[in-house]
């Protein structure tokens, strides 16, 4: 009927005019806009409902349309043969399918069905009886959802023998409830990847969406609107073209699919295997992989088809192939370029172009590899060192003009250099070579030396290289020091005088012995 259908509010204001107020029935039904019949309509109704003005404050107008006219549903005949609606919601999971689409080829086969709206309000009173969680919709290969169990899978370390608890990683797809899980030993940032990385291949595709909770190695900055994802996740995502999608803070209805997979692992895998004793991650995988292929070949109740089954008919045909090779997993810094143009890493050192000195740089480490980067510009890439400190990995084309002549000087050349300045100019500059950390700087002080031995002479310099070799002041200062003060002139001290004197025995300070 037309006055079902109208706005629940004007019901009230004619209810209000007239009873409330007292005004005659077609003045309130002239100030409403209605017609007479149908504001006489309204009353008569609400007063056989026992309904006065005010109307009770829990009524709303939702409410107030149902206490009036009830609920409308649409009639089911029972000369037709009924529909199956739990195929009907299966079917729009898949892409581009419509219900206009079921329902012709429903009439095709059924020619005296019901008609397109009959056929749509069956179907939309239906799927009001699900609960809310189930009556999300979720389309072949748009989604896959991901999550950590709050329950814990108890094992023993194989190396030390100390119970650990290891952490169930849980992975959904959206349309068919495939599920893969998997313990790692932390939900870190390196076991987060890892476990996506594996669960992209046991599904062999790649989803549109990857819907994550918002735990710290996802999200850096969690928010409703703009969350900040952590720039090693995002680069994942990148790498397999799927759009990182996190839910939002203490809403994990956004993620009800995982919510339940995860309910869902906890019961068919660890509950099964909480009186086994497993040793080491690898042992307990396998015994969750064999209970996982159990879980997704196992028919579910509402549909009569197991996970795999609806996997292989939804959603593999819409996932996305992986890449040619898996996303290898890269952490992030920020570094500024020191005045030697090189950025200092896990305490090894790699250069960058000179024109840098300053800047800060982005700096992404692999296993394998250092990459440098400037306003997401790759500016230089070393093979990073394994182990040890203090190394240097520098590019010729890095330097300076002026620095890269320094190239033409080899640790053999200087030496040779300073031999015909004098022995003790050579002993120097060998032990300057020697004693840096960094060619490179030893070059420079050496450089510096051979300036000063054309400033001041040959014989000069041999007498300041003698006093630094004396008093163990092996620097490019020292000796510009020693000559512009003409202490080169001056006597050598004398050996015993360079020798401190003995103090009280203290048995608490290591000799020599000590060192052999």
């Amino acid at each position: 009927m037309a006055q079902e259908r109208l706005a629940a509010h004007m019901i009230r204001d004619i209810l209000r005019l007239h009873i409330g107020e007292g005004l005659p029935l077609r003045t309130a039904a002239r100030a409403c806009g209605v017609a007479a019949s149908t504001a006489a309509e309204y009353c008569r109704r609400a007063r056989a409902r026992g309904l006065g003005w005010p109307l009770p404050a829990e009524l709303d107008d939702g409410a107030l349309g149902r206490a009036l006219y009830g609920e409308e549903k649409p009639s089911v005949d029972p000369l037709r043969p009924p529909l199956d609606f739990d195929t009907i919601h299966l079917e729009l999971r898949r892409k581009s399918v419509t219900l206009q689409l079921l329902w012709q080829e429903y009439r095709a086969s059924n020619p005296e069905g019901y008609s397109y709206s009959q056929y749509c309000d069956l179907y939309r009173q239906w799927k009001r009886t699900l609960n809310v969680c189930m009556r999300q919709e979720h389309k072949a290969g748009a989604k896959l959802f991901v999550d950590y169990a709050g329950e814990t899978m108890r094992y023993v370390d194989e190396k030390t023998g100390q119970s650990c608890e290891g952490q169930l990683f849980v992975a959904a797809q959206g349309a068919s409830s495939y599920t893969y899980a998997e313990v790692t030993a932390t939900q870190q940032l390196p076991e987060w990847i890892s476990a996506h990385v594996h669960a992209y291949e046991y599904f062999g595709g790649i989803a549109q969406l990857t819907v994550s909770d918002c735990l710290r190695s996802a999200v850096k900055t969690p928010c409703r609107y703009e969350p900040e994802i952590n720039r090693t996740y995002l680069e994942m995502g990148q790498h397999y073209g799927t759009v990182l999608l996190p839910a939002r803070p203490a809403k994990p209805r956004d993620k009800a699919k995982v919510e339940a997979a995860v309910q869902v692992a906890e019961r068919w895998i660890l509950a099964v295997l909480r009186h086994r004793t497993l040793f080491g991650l690898g042992e307990v995988n396998r015994a969750v992989r064999e209970l996982l292929e159990r879980l997704n070949h196992r028919p579910m109740r509402r549909t009569g088809k197991s996970r795999a089954q609806l996997f292989e008919e939804i959603d593999r045909p819409a996932l996305k192939p992986l890449p040619a090779a898996p996303y290898e997993y890269a952490e992030f810094g920020r570094a500024t370029v020191n005045i030697d143009y090189h950025v200092a890493v896990d305490w090894n050192f790699y250069s960058v172009p000179y024109a840098l000195v300053g800047q800060v740089v982005t700096v992404r480490r692999t296993l394998g590899t250092v990459e440098i980067l400037h306003h997401t510009q790759r500016v230089a890439a070393h093979p990073r060192f394994r182990t040890g400190r203090g190394q240097y990995a520098t590019i010729a084309e890095h330097r300076p003009k002026s620095h890269q002549k320094h190239l033409e000087w080899t640790p053999g050349r200087l030496i040779e250099w300073a031999g015909h300045t004098g022995p003790a100019c050579g002993d120097l500059v060998r032990r300057i070579l020697e004693e840096r950390p960094h060619p490179e700087s030893g070059y420079r002080s050496c450089l510096g030396i051979m300036r000063l031995a054309k400033q001041y002479g040959a014989q000069r310099m041999e007498a300041a290289c003698r006093r630094a070799l004396a008093l163990g002041t092996c620097s490019y200062h020292s000796i510009k020091s020693i000559l512009a003060h003409h202490l080169d002139s001056a006597p050598l001290p004398d050996a015993d005088a360079l020798i401190p004197a003995a103090g009280p025995r203290n048995d608490t300070v290591r000799g020599s012995h000590y060192y052999q």
